[in-house]
């Protein structure tokens, strides 16, 4: 049996580390996990060169969950990315995400179980990221903009929503520059420091005026951070929405429309690095 699981990206609205609340969207650029069940094991490759660990321990959270003995029973899991590595736009949650979703579903299918509900797919890819280092709060935020698409505001210490809903679908630019940042090596205690500044722009995000919420959490991390905030200000003053660091780093967003869209391409491009269009994803994690 061979199934194959396409789960996108997300950019941040609000950062979760220094309150523990946050907000996200759903992104094009995504990640498809491959999956085919095998005589035995588990055998894991990506195309993007990054270490298998957490690919293998997604995989097996769901032998555990099932009871499936890998010496019994196994899967190759495949997965091609269209969403750069460690550069703040989810891509641990996309590829954990997907590889629980996959797994999961041949196993069901194969043996007959009950498949494992949405929310039990989410957590059991926290954990995973949790256990493989890649995460600080669990990403609760990241994840479920993830899997459900559209707009999230959640609270990721208790992984609950305050906010889920489809998102207009906005074109988006992300500027990638020449150099990652790993949420999981980020100093939380540093990013606490402005935390009663982040909950100004939670409360945006709590009403609904997700783009200020972006912008001012945009500009609190990349103080924090040690980013250049003038990035996002050069896209704002080109006609942006609205633009900011997403996640840790090291990429930005913006949120544009038909009449800003050249102008925001044009001021990014004297920046070292790339310029990647997209939309809002509104589809989430899904079968293809």
């Amino acid at each position: 049996m061979k199934i194959t699981v396409r789960s996108p990206g997300s950019a941040t609205v609000i950062n979760a580390i220094a309150t523990g609340f946050g907000s996200a969207f759903g992104i094009g650029l995504d990640i498809k996990c491959i999956a085919k069940s095998t005589a035995d094991s588990i055998t894991c490759s990506n195309d993007v060169g990054v270490d298998n660990g957490l690919m293998e321990l997604c995989a097996e959270k769901v032998f555990r969950h099932y009871g499936i003995d890998k010496d019994e029973f196994g899967v190759d899991i495949k997965t091609q990315s269209s969403l750069p590595m460690a550069s703040g736009l989810s891509s641990s949650s996309a590829s954990s995400n997907a590889i629980v979703k996959a797994v999961s579903s041949i196993i069901s299918e194969e043996f007959d179980f009950k498949p494992l509900g949405d929310l039990e797919v989410i957590n059991m890819a926290i954990d995973a990221s949790l256990d493989a280092g890649v995460t600080i709060t669990g990403s609760f935020d990241d994840a479920t903009a993830s899997y459900f698409g559209g707009v999230v505001v959640t609270d990721n210490r208790n992984r609950e929503f305050i906010i889920k809903e489809k998102m207009d679908e906005h074109q988006i630019l992300v500027y990638m520059p020449d150099f990652y940042s790993k949420s999981g090596d980020s100093n939380p205690e540093r990013m606490k420091l402005l935390s009663p500044l982040v909950e100004t722009a939670f409360g945006f995000a709590k009403q609904k005026d997700y783009f200020k919420a972006l912008n001012l959490n945009g500009l609190i991390y990349s103080a924090t951070l040690g980013f250049d905030s003038t990035i996002a200000v050069d896209a704002l003053q080109a006609g942006a929405i609205a633009s900011g660091l997403s996640g840790t780093g090291s990429s930005f967003v913006a949120v544009v429309d038909d009449n800003s869209i050249d102008d925001v391409k044009e001021i990014w491009r004297k920046y070292e690095g790339r310029v990647i269009e997209t939309k809002v994803d509104n589809e989430g994690c899904v079968l293809i």
